[in-house]
């Protein structure tokens, strides 16, 4: 591969359709989804990928039972709390983006430990999106943009300022996005940073997406020729 992008992000579906496939509970499709999240992460890092975000649950989400939501906080807490001393040993640092006023004081405070403790680590950084929503993000921004600037500012501001107002201001747009499981759309996911972000479908269910079918992408990256609109 002669071009690693800097920045993957992902779409991880079909948990479900995974446990369904198997006669288990949704919940089991998430707990396999989990190991796909580790194995995605080492190979990120051992590729050279320096960010690696994840759509881990959308504001759209919370409609759910709400058994599988609760049974989504308590995998996500384990897996907050478990994975810290691999996140440290693997010099990566963890961010969580989202509406996280919505998230319980609990997920938020074992949130804000591992990002705290893991500030420092520089080989990658692995973002989560919880509570996200791509609308929400624009619409937040925008009312933060016009709560902090003077009515001449904001008339005055470019399209490069706004993205300090967004949740991910600090980490560049995403090169690659991924969506497994066959579907063919974006989800309200990023929408603002995804503009020219190349995407990369595959029928592969989250749960068996492993270090193979993550190269086999990178690999169709490599192949693309980005301009941007641009003629090369």
């Amino acid at each position: 591969m002669n071009s690693i992008p800097t920045h993957v992000s992902i779409i991880m579906d079909g948990n479900g359709r995974w446990a369904k496939a198997r006669g288990k509970e949704r919940a089991f499709g998430h707990m396999a989804g989990a190991e796909s999240v580790r194995a995605i992460t080492e190979a990120a890092g051992n590729a050279g990928v320096k960010y690696l975000s994840l759509y881990a649950f959308s504001e759209e989400n919370w409609n759910r039972p709400d058994a599988e939501v609760n049974a989504l906080m308590e995998l996500l807490l384990r897996y907050i709390k478990g994975e810290l001393k691999t996140l440290m040993d693997n010099d990566i640092r963890f961010v969580a983006l989202g509406h996280r006023e919505r998230l319980s004081d609990k997920v938020n405070a074992a949130i804000d430990a591992t990002m705290a403790q893991t500030a420092g680590n520089r080989k990658m950084t692995l973002v989560i999106f919880l509570s996200y929503s791509g609308k929400w993000d624009i619409m937040q921004a925008m009312k933060k943009a016009a709560a902090t600037l003077s009515p001449e500012e904001f008339q005055a501001m470019e399209l490069p300022d706004f993205d300090r107002y967004l949740v991910t201001a600090g980490i560049p747009d995403p090169d690659l996005l991924i969506r497994t499981s066959g579907e063919l759309r974006i989800s309200n996911y990023l929408l603002w940073q995804s503009a020219y972000t190349e995407f990369y479908f595959t029928d592969v269910l989250w749960p068996d997406f492993r270090e193979a079918e993550f190269h086999a992408a990178l690999e169709e990256y490599a192949r693309r020729d980005r301009r941007y609109g641009k003629v090369k």
